[in-house]
């Protein structure tokens, strides 16, 4: 085993490692980017580094370790980076680069598929794809993942402009901006296989995605049959074996959401997976551990039994319409008695250059209805005060009774639209008051003609229309809220659910609501305008492209009009609900 390993990584993910590592009694080295030193307190030694691509860097700041674990996401997938390690005589925890190269590049990984008889979805080159019949297609990325890269293309007429935003996500995220075309299925379930080398250890359910990328997942699969289960280990260990796969990876696969039966390869990530947890819950391994083990020569072991059921939720710094957030933690309760795999504490900054997760809740249950109560029990306790959070959101989507029943599909939370607010915001504007009022130390309140007075308030939720508030004398503090005050702002949580409080200024009592404007719906960078100041615009026309969290959101014009002004640039930074534009 390793006597010194170095994490070329951060967060959730660098503290994961380091975890297993420490377990092991392996020395640790941390790297971190000057001015951000979140993780000097995670390792026995932490040494700074410009960039987290920066592979020279990285390189050099190992040179006294036996291994790099590169984590996931940044250059785990990269075999450049792999290459630079074996130069530098340091062994890279993951596959080996020729492995890497091949399967991290979609078009050949399904040719190695094709070959090792695994089927593969349908791919159509532009030319093809132009003149086809076969709508609704995906254009994807050839490298990379996570859901970047990729633009879902009903008919023709789109397929240009959603070549050009997957090619300039791609080149942001991955620095190669080829793309392709393949067979898109509307209602489908993502489902994936764990591998260790060739040795499959089941499967994971990752069907419930927004923007294609992974919020809740799996193990196993609720739509699957120990026939089907058997056939899905056997395809992936088949092209594990064709591209002489090494250590841990994943093999995914897009399947009819109707019959599963009906499956097709879809690609491999050569890396661990984010989502790895609950196939460790379930199997009893540590990954880290087994991926350790391998990269330095040892051998694992499973004995193939899929124990109880794993169901885990990622917590990211995004709202209810799943659109990124930034600001800072003020106050974080994790909740007890689970497994919390975080990369914040009260104090962390969350800003827009990094992914959006924040923390991982995975629970372990009997079956999969005790999961989803401990899960559901989990989140309600779990308390994210400064920075907006999808905790709330992901309690109602698990309620929703599609989850509930295990009819996944790729589309369920895209199709669901907006969440119900599980409390009145009259009631949020009354606990509001009430915690307000305790701050003050008023106690009884004044006094007339020997009775206690009650208080007026005039406080808005979340940006809404201001509430008068009348409170009672001798209102109590309500029971099982959390608060934090930022400067004007009353953070409000109740059982996983957040809301933002202030009093209005003067002005906004008199124009609540800014009308022929458009505002940005998320903090973040004008990537491109669109249009110009006296364009006629038609509703729906993109008026300009916002960039957050290697994110790409089109904002749209919300009717016909006349642009009057464009109140931001291209490169300027924006505030969650800043004005961009104003009409005529």
């Amino acid at each position: 085993m390793f006597e010194r390993v170095l994490v070329a990584n951060r967060g959730e993910i660098a503290r994961r490692v380091l975890r297993t590592s420490r377990r092991l009694g392996i020395r640790t080295v941390a790297v971190f980017v000057e001015g951000d030193e979140l993780h000097a307190r995670d390792a026995d030694e932490a040494r700074p580094i410009p960039s987290y691509l920066d592979v020279e860097a990285i390189v050099a700041a190992a040179a006294d370790c036996d291994a790099v674990h590169p984590g996931y996401g940044f250059l785990s997938e990269n075999p450049a980076f792999a290459r630079a390690c074996a130069d530098a005589g340091v062994t890279f925890v993951g596959p080996s680069a020729q492995a890497m190269e091949l399967m991290g590049d979609k078009v050949r990984a399904k040719e190695v598929a094709v070959a090792a008889g695994v089927p593969v979805v349908p791919t159509y080159s532009l030319e093809d794809a132009r003149s086809s019949t076969a709508y609704p297609l995906l254009v994807k990325a050839v490298a990379g993942g996570g859901g970047r890269g990729m633009r879902v293309v009903d008919d023709p007429s789109g397929l240009d402009e959603a070549v050009a935003a997957a090619r300039r996500e791609a080149a942001a995220g991955f620095g190669d901006d080829r793309v392709f075309v393949e067979k898109y299925l509307p209602r489908a379930r993502h489902i994936e296989v764990q591998l260790l080398g060739d040795i499959a250890l089941g499967e994971r359910e990752c069907s419930l995605q927004r923007r294609h990328q992974k919020l809740v997942e799996e193990a196993p699969s609720p739509a699957v049959s120990e026939e089907l289960r058997k056939q899905l280990n056997d395809e992936a260990s088949s092209l594990a074996l064709a591209a002489g796969y090494e250590n841990a990876g994943t093999v995914e696969f897009i399947c009819d959401a109707d019959d599963p039966r009906e499956h097709y390869f879809l690609e491999m990530n050569t890396r661990l997976q984010v989502e790895h947890p609950v196939t460790e819950m379930v199997t009893g391994l540590d990954l880290v551990e087994c991926q350790l083990r391998i990269a330095s020569g040892e051998s694992v072991e499973s004995d193939g039994e899929l124990r109880g059921h794993a169901i885990e939720a990622r917590v990211n710094a995004e709202d209810a319409r799943w659109l990124p957030q930034m600001g800072t933690v003020l106050r974080y309760n994790r909740p007890p008695g689970v497994r919390v795999d975080d990369g914040i504490e009260e104090g962390s900054v969350v800003g827009g250059d990094y992914d959006s997760l924040l923390a991982k809740v995975i629970v372990h249950g009997e079956d999969r209805a005790d999961a989803l109560a401990k899960l559901d029990r989990a989140l309600a306790q779990t308390t994210i005060l400064g920075v907006v959070t999808n905790v709330g959101p992901l309690r109602n989507l698990l309620a929703d009774p599609a989850v509930q029943a295990g009819d996944l599909t790729t589309a369920l939370v895209g199709a669901r639209g907006l969440p119900e607010q599980p409390s009145s915001l009259d009631r949020v504007a009354r606990a509001a008051a009430a915690i307000e009022f305790a701050e003050l130390g008023a106690g009884d309140g004044w006094r007339l003609g020997g009775q206690r007075a009650p208080s007026w308030w005039l406080l808005q939720v979340e940006g809404d229309e201001p509430f008068e508030i009348e409170l009672p004398a001798g209102t109590p503090t309500p029971p099982g809220w959390h608060h934090v005050r930022d400067a004007d702002t009353l953070w409000l949580a109740h059982e996983g659910h957040v809301w933002r409080v202030r009093e209005p200024a003067i002005e906004e009592t008199q124009h609540a609501a800014a009308m022929g404007t458009l505002t940005a719906p998320m903090p973040g960078l004008v990537l491109s305008l669109d249009a110009a100041v006296g364009d006629a615009v038609s509703a729906g026309q993109t008026v300009l492209v916002l960039e957050s969290m290697k994110m790409e959101l089109a904002i749209t014009a919300p009717a016909d009009g006349l642009i009057e002004r464009i109140e931001v640039s291209a490169g300027d930074r924006v505030k969650e609900r800043q004005i961009l534009v104003s009409f005529a």
